[in-house]
């Protein structure tokens, strides 16, 4: 690896997240900046948000995100790494824009960010990209000097992400009653998203499910090592939210769940993967809805747990950062990756994850800031 403390072009991180209310009167504008622009009335919001109702209108997403925050800047000073990092959000306070403004106001002006999806898809990376774009749009019409914003590039096979969540899989595996344990079988589960968005993601087209199918396969091939059982396992799906005409990836995971019961199969771990940490679709969609089609059937199901704030993952982050820095200054860095489908680009290409309509996007090779 690339020495870890020359960080040299960048002067700053940005982690860069999706948000969530704080309490019960916070639900409803969150839900609002979230679909701004969808023609959503308030009283369907209304209804979604009882999902956040059931956890007192608090997401666990922005404690979590603190957590790692801390987790980073910490890692960081151990490792002698002389980087900020600072923390904004897409639809909720710390708002990006303002996160921004503090940077450039702080004097930083290369800035590498870290969203925290790990997958190629609009949602997961171009409109993060988009939501940079506007932010720096809004700080040049302020007049305040742009900073040169890049973002890492896409940590699903990193080890650092991988390993922990391998092992979390064997400690879910050990909370199954024993004699269900043997025969289990592992389920794979990630947000699901319109198949148009699925086909045209990464610069050649599907690379979402072909990442998290990636992913997958590795977690399963080390859990084989460490237990000698090759499991069964499927990729299904999640927290759909768009209209019923529209087709998204399949199947849902309590479809899946009542397909294995189905077939007979003595019990199953959900494998959340396409999650950073346990926000309220784990915490809704799997730890509430699913356990509870899971019960219905009688199925023994345990969720193993997101990577979070696990050291492997802050150090891992580390990494990525140097050997982006490493890039930037000409040099050749290793670029650590699990799977068979190698390191993701550090730059994303022109075309890549396309939306409903053109819009600016930053830290890609189309960017209007570059």
């Amino acid at each position: 690896m690339p020495d870890a403390t020359d960080t040299r072009p960048y002067d700053a991180l940005l982690l860069l997240s999706f948000g969530g209310p704080e309490g019960p009167d916070d639900v409803v504008p969150f839900l609002e900046n979230v679909t701004r622009g969808r023609g959503i009335p308030r009283e369907r919001l209304k209804e979604v948000g009882q999902h956040y109702y059931l956890f007192g209108g608090v997401s666990p997403i922005n404690a979590q995100n603190r957590r790692l925050l801390a987790a980073l800047r910490e890692d960081f000073a151990a490792a002698g790494l002389d980087l900020p990092v600072y923390w904004g959000n897409r639809n909720w306070a710390p708002y990006l824009t303002d996160t921004l403004r503090e940077m450039v106001n702080d004097g930083r002006r290369r800035i590498l960010v870290l969203a925290t999806s790990a997958y190629a898809s609009y949602s997961g990376c171009r409109q993060y990209r988009e939501n940079l774009a506007d932010a720096l749009a809004a700080l040049e019409r302020e007049g305040l000097p742009l900073p040169r914003v890049d973002k890492l590039r896409h940590y699903f096979n990193h080890p650092g992400f991988v390993r922990p969540m391998a092992d979390g899989v064997l400690a879910a595996l050990a909370e199954l009653p024993e004699g269900v344990r043997a025969g289990a079988h592992l389920v794979f589960t990630t947000h699901s998203i319109p198949t148009a968005q699925a086909e045209t993601s990464g610069p050649d087209g599907g690379a979402y499910v072909a990442q998290h199918l990636d992913v997958a396969r590795a977690i399963a091939d080390a859990v084989r090592r460490e237990t000698g059982v090759d499991r069964p396992w499927e990729l299904v799906y999640q927290s759909r939210s768009g209209a019923p005409h529209v087709p998204w990836l399949e199947p849902d995971v309590c479809d899946h769940l009542e397909e294995l019961h189905g077939r007979g199969v003595p019990g199953a771990v959900m494998v959340p993967i396409g999650f950073v940490s346990d926000h309220m679709e784990v915490l809704y969609d799997l730890d509430t809805e699913a356990k509870a089609k899971a019960e219905e059937l009688g199925l023994p199901v345990v969720r193993s747990a997101t990577v979070g704030a696990d050291p492997r993952f802050v150090a891992a982050v580390r990494e990525l950062v140097a050997e982006r820095a490493a890039a930037e200054r000409g040099e050749r860095p290793e670029r650590c990756a699990l799977g068979a489908l190698g390191p993701s680009h550090d730059v994303c290409p022109v075309g890549c994850c396309p939306g409903r309509e053109a819009r600016p996007a930053a830290a890609g090779a189309d960017s209007p800031y570059a």
